[in-house]
């Protein structure tokens, strides 16, 4: 089967994560997750793998090494589901790219433009696989999923290439706190290393992402009725508004870019009674997050002692960490084979911080060492989400590779 077939059978499965059902605890939150870890699981065992689907969905895979020695054991990951932007069913299609804009559908006029997209100009003359404007494409994360079933079944191809034991992983529910990823047991899966592919554009490489937090503040105020409130009512809303104002000015997503950390106010429900703020706090240092937590714990007590020690409660958590913090001293040689790979293949390695979280920072949290590989996919989260297919072979081709270079690195 060719990589674009496999990749558009993947996405005719809606896997759309459901917030409602993850929420109460539901693993995986929609049932086409399930479907799409069956179906995968079929193709891995008719390559000759070991495949294991467990209740919550979480598959796991191995192919036995082919050489004897005392070999690492690399492992590649991707997810099941993907956001729920959007819902509705994807429809594919594949476009023969010849530059301008792309047309996904001319009945609602929805149309991939490259002045809103310019780096479509890098894939003229490439086939690209699109949406009809009505869903995301699933690119998020099905793109790996084909890349590194793909790349195995490549590999029971060509039995010549040399290779140690390489283990699969694909979790579930990702686009929700990365919750198949924290279920995972890494210490029973068995591999030294890994990768996940879920990143962009080629080339793309991720080893940096950020130290994350939770800060959840309860306002309690006193409620009463307008006409006698002077000097009884205390409005709760009014309390997280002035908490908000408090904190430091342009800190916000809005506001930065790069490795600049932020306070993002992302949720606020009440009323004047009782008020629920919800923050994340991120932060790509170590020392820069634990001040950012140091803060919010310091204007949490401060509030407290002007309003009262009853009017403010809260709780500071930590959600993952930076990825960096994992792949240091000994552990940088996934790194370092994912460069080699990158070189091997002519591709020019862009790596970046990412600005946000993946499974491979709580892997790597659970000491499974994890690097974020690109699968060529842009616009993640989007109706003009698009993979060029040159993009996608490439991203098979680096697991390859690295697969390659495992055994050459080790064997000697």
């Amino acid at each position: 089967m060719q990589i674009v077939d496999r990749f558009l059978g993947y996405t005719a499965i809606n896997t759309t994560t459901n917030r409602e059902a993850g929420a109460a605890g539901v693993m995986p939150s929609s049932p086409g997750q399930r479907v799409l870890a069956d179906k995968v699981a079929e193709e891995l065992i008719a390559l000759g793998l070991t495949v294991e689907v467990a209740d919550n969905a979480i598959l796991t895979a191995t192919l036995p090494a082919n050489v004897g020695g005392d070999l690492p054991t690399v492992a590649f990951f991707a997810h099941l589901d993907t956001s729920a932007e959007h819902t509705n069913d994807t429809h594919a299609q594949v476009v023969a790219y010849e530059g301008g804009d792309i047309c996904l559908n001319a009945e609602q006029q929805i149309t991939l433009r490259q002045s809103e997209f310019p780096e479509l100009a890098n894939y003229v003359g490439d086939r690209i696989i699109v949406t009809d404007g009505t869903s995301l494409l699933g690119a998020d994360d099905k793109a790996a999923i084909a890349a590194i079933v793909n790349a195995v079944a490549y590999l029971q191809a060509h039995p010549e290439i040399p290779h140690g034991t390489i283990k699969i992983g694909l979790v579930p529910d990702e686009e929700q706190g990365l919750r198949g990823a924290k279920a995972f047991d890494t210490e029973r899966f068995g591999a030294d290393f890994a990768y996940t592919l879920d990143c962009c554009g080629i080339g793309e490489l991720v080893y940096e992402n950020w130290n994350a937090g939770d800060a959840e503040f309860v306002f309690h105020g006193a409620s009463a009725h307008p006409m006698s409130a002077k000097g009884k009512l205390k409005n709760s809303l009014l309390m997280a508004h002035k908490f908000i104002a408090m904190l430091p000015g342009g800190e916000a997503p809005e506001y930065t870019e790069g490795r600049e950390g932020y306070y993002w106010v992302k949720q606020m429900q009440g009323n004047s009674a009782q008020t629920v703020l919800k923050l994340d706090v991120r932060d790509f240092t170590q020392d820069g997050y634990q001040q950012r937590m140091t803060l919010l714990d310091t204007l949490g007590k401060s509030c407290q002692a002007l309003w009262g020690e009853q009017s403010v409660s809260y709780h500071l958590s930590d959600r993952y960490s930076n990825v960096f913090n994992s792949l240091q001293g000994e552990n940088r040689y996934p790194i370092e084979l994912a460069l080699a790979a990158y070189e091997t293949l002519g591709i020019t390695p862009n790596p970046i911080p990412m600005r946000g979280g993946y499974d491979g920072a709580v892997l790597s949290q659970k000491g499974l060492p994890c690097p974020n590989l690109f699968t060529g996919a842009h616009n993640f989260h989007s109706i003009y989400e698009y993979l060029p297919v040159k993009s996608l072979e490439a991203a098979s081709a680096v697991v390859i590779e690295i697969i390659k270079l495992t055994h050459a690195r080790f064997s000697r």
